[in-house]
């Protein structure tokens, strides 16, 4: 949620921003109208409320003759009293769900465009050239199986489409990849930890998950919780509620969760393997910090991640992310996308983005220094997505016969093995 004041102090800086994200600017105006109304009602309300409490310190003083008049104004007033703060509620009601509505402000600076404006700033690293070598790259899937480390048709048995089993070393694999990513966020500073799977509309909706993206998520209507599809929301509402002491930030926390996504949207996209799937497990970064500490930690979370793809000898590209692919709580974006041999482009492998005081404001997470209390800034970043990194190791590294080099630094996790051998 946005600072309420910039809409009285710089409506335009609102509209840009939503039209920089490809969207109608006419909820500014809706919501300028709505808190208009909203602040008239309330001052209605409190002006009769005075009324009242004046009436009722003037009944024990006035005659029995005045008494009776002054009863039934009193009478009268407070129902006209309950009428305007019922008012006064609906019409709060209404200007915080077009509140609510309102996508975060865009960082000036941030490209414009949509999800298919690819901005790319950075490339790492050089794919292999592999009819130089002699062959052409196996996908993934073929690999997998040949390793006996995924099996997609039991997977859809048990449970349907874009579900799989990680088997044999394909389960070493993810348990390697978490061990070693789980190491170096704790060499940088970050808190590990274990987030419920499950949360509270409140979460969902404080995050903004609710919004554009609310199609995509699992909800157990019984229970009325929802599956989360990144550990963002849980590591976003840990502080929903409080005010954090100035002096114990930044706040960054690294946590380990399976995730759950509809791909609602994603029919007929890559439909085979486990790039896009239902279910998958991810190391996601969060960090708590001052507003304007925000920008420099946004660096410092894709700088985590380039080095941790680069530790898995993966190429790839970092790309500035369009104003129109943004989502709901993002001010600005980086997305790192990792080479896939068997499409011969590169893919989303993971992703930073800056929330600035977005989800703060929504969550009600306050800071409080020597100047009062005031608002923080949010940031969250994936530093290992399972399924996608596995996808890469195998096929960046996998050889003529099918078997596949161990990065360097993933080898202290599965035994000392350098080469991950196909089945008999």
């Amino acid at each position: 949620m946005i600072d309420p004041k910039l809409l009285r102090t710089d409506p335009d800086r609102i509209r840009r921003s939503l039209e920089a994200r490809g969207e109608a600017s006419g909820l500014v105006d809706d919501l300028i109208a709505a808190d208009e109304r909203r602040r008239e009602l309330i001052a209605s309300s409190e002006t009769m409320r005075a009324e009242q409490k004046d009436l009722s310190r003037q009944v024990p003083k006035a005659s029995a003759e005045e008494r009776p008049a002054l009863l039934e104004r009193t009478k009268d007033l407070a129902q006209r009293v309950k009428d305007a703060t019922a008012e006064a509620d609906a019409a709060k009601a209404r200007f915080d769900e077009l509140m609510l509505r309102l996508p975060n402000l865009v960082i000036d600076g941030v490209p414009t465009g949509g999800e298919d404006d690819l901005y790319v700033i950075e490339t790492h690293g050089a794919p292999r050239d592999f009819a130089a070598e002699g062959f052409t790259p196996r996908d993934h899937i073929e690999l997998g199986e040949a390793l006996g480390a995924i099996d997609m048709d039991r997977g859809a048995k048990v449970s349907g489409s874009r579900f799989y089993f990680l088997t044999g070393v394909g389960a070493q694999l993810e348990f390697a990849l978490l061990n070693l990513a789980m190491q170096k966020a704790a060499e940088w500073g970050f808190t590990p930890m274990i987030p419920p799977a499950l949360v509270k509309p409140s979460a969902m909706e404080g995050t903004g998950f609710l919004g554009q993206a609310a199609e995509d998520v699992y909800y157990l209507e019984r229970d009325d919780l929802y599956l989360v599809g990144t550990s963002e929301v849980a590591l976003a509402a840990y502080h929903s509620d409080e005010i954090l002491d100035a002096a114990t930030l930044p706040r960054a926390y690294v946590a380990f969760s399976p995730c759950f996504r509809r791909e609602a949207g994603s029919y007929g996209k890559d439909t085979k393997g486990i790039f896009r799937v239902h279910w998958f497990d991810k190391v996601e970064m969060f960090v708590y910090c001052r507003p304007e500490d925000a920008e420099e930690w946004h660096q410092k979370l894709l700088g985590f991640e380039k080095e941790f793809i680069s530790l898995l000898e993966i190429p790839f590209q970092v790309l500035d992310v369009a104003s129109g692919d943004l989502g709901l709580s993002a001010a600005r974006k980086f997305d790192c996308y990792g080479y896939v041999p068997s499409q011969d482009r590169y893919r989303e492998i993971t992703s930073t983005s800056n929330c600035t005081e977005f989800q703060a404001r929504r969550l009600n997470i306050r800071m409080r220094d020597a100047s009062g209390v005031s608002s923080l800034a949010t940031l969250n970043g994936t530093l290992c997505s399972m399924a996608r990194p596995i996808i890469m190791i195998l096929e960046n590294h996998q050889q003529a016969d099918a078997s596949v080099r161990v990065p360097v630094a993933l080898r202290p996790f599965l035994g000392g093995r350098e080469v991950l051998t196909p089945i008999a």
